[in-house]
């Protein structure tokens, strides 16, 4: 029987010396109601019943189960039939290939914290909660359901460019490159100066913070409600290299064509700062913006350390965690003159 654990970090913003989710968690991600960080169940077999007929309303992607959720009367619970959920609960996967993957909760909501917090990445709403036996669990406010419980207008980047299983094949999610999404921006996007610029931070905090997940179901526009369409919050962020074996990036064609690689690039095999300067500009991101973008993240960030010091993870993938930001910001901060 597992324990829960003994919160000294609160759930949801990762804030020192909360026992359980501090006002600014319950206002962003419980609208403001006093919500308990715990469930009156476990992820176990004998609630799997229970769990997998909820599964069975929302669509699965990868290797990641999602239980769809509301609050009631100060609890979590899964969402009953024929109304709507407004939350999506993420278990520890069952997929025993994955290295550390009873962290994977731990791991996405740091990542999720830290885009928020240290780089001002407009984020889904998410905490971390925990099953009746002490097993963690990552949760995630949808934000493709209106106040008025209405499905707001998404594409994800997949749809945006034409793609699916019979036109590229099973892994039609990772075909293409970076410089082709960014590229799509003018034509779906009214202000697509403004959005192309947070795409490009998107992309560079994904290569610094080791998200190899980062395909095209993973980049969504969304309706505003003025009928524009936007870059959506950011989802699914987190350190995949903790858990597999990954690439610099999940995209086949990584930032772009082989043919405007650096020579840092094509003889290191990673990215420096120049690669995303030039894919900055390949898809029109001004010059000072690039510039700006890239001096905040070629600085080492005091926050990340103590956001990390403060996650759920073990004091092992903590470390491991540090370690892969340090390395990928040594490779990014090499010149073409190095």
């Amino acid at each position: 029987m597992k324990q829960i654990p003994d919160i000294k970090n609160c759930p949801g913003t990762l804030a020192a010396g909360y026992a359980t989710y501090n006002p600014t968690a319950l206002r962003r991600v419980f609208d403001n109601k006093k919500v308990s960080h715990l469930l009156d169940f476990s992820n176990d077999e004998k609630s799997r019943v229970l769990i997998d007929d909820n599964i069975g309303r929302i669509s699965i992607s990868g290797v990641q189960e999602k239980l769809s959720a509301i609050i009631e009367k100060g609890k979590v619970i899964l969402t009953p039939e024929g109304i709507q959920g407004r939350y999506i609960i993420k278990p520890i996967p069952d997929d025993k290939r994955l290295k550390f993957r009873n962290f994977m909760p731990a791991n996405e909501h740091l990542t999720m914290q830290i885009a928020r917090q240290v780089y001002g990445i407009a984020t889904a709403e998410n905490a971390l909660l925990f099953f009746q036996d002490g097993e963690p669990a990552y949760i995630t406010k949808r934000f493709d359901i209106n106040t008025d419980g209405l499905k707001v207008k998404q594409e994800d980047f997949a749809s945006l460019s034409q793609k699916t299983s019979e036109t590229h094949g099973k892994h039609f999610k990772y075909t293409g490159n970076y410089t082709d999404m960014g590229l799509l921006f003018p034509k779906y996007v009214a202000a697509w100066q403004i959005e192309v610029g947070k795409f490009f931070r998107l992309v560079l905090f994904n290569y610094l913070f080791g998200n190899g997940d980062a395909h095209l179901k993973n980049f969504s526009l969304q309706q505003s409600e003025n009928g524009d369409y936007m870059l959506s919050p950011a989802y699914d962020l987190l350190n995949s290299s903790l858990h597999i074996q990954d690439e610099n990036f999940a995209l086949e064609g990584g930032l772009s064509g082989k043919e405007y690689y650096s020579e840092i690039y094509l003889q290191k095999g990673h990215p420096c700062q120049g690669d995303f300067i030039t894919f900055g500009k390949m898809i029109a991101v001004p010059d000072i913006q690039i510039q700006k973008i890239m001096k905040n993240f070629l600085a080492s960030q005091p926050l990340v350390y103590e956001l990390t010091e403060r996650s759920f993870l073990d004091d092992r993938l903590k470390r491991m965690y540090i370690r892969s930001y340090e390395e990928r910001m040594d490779r990014l901060k090499r010149t073409v003159n190095d």
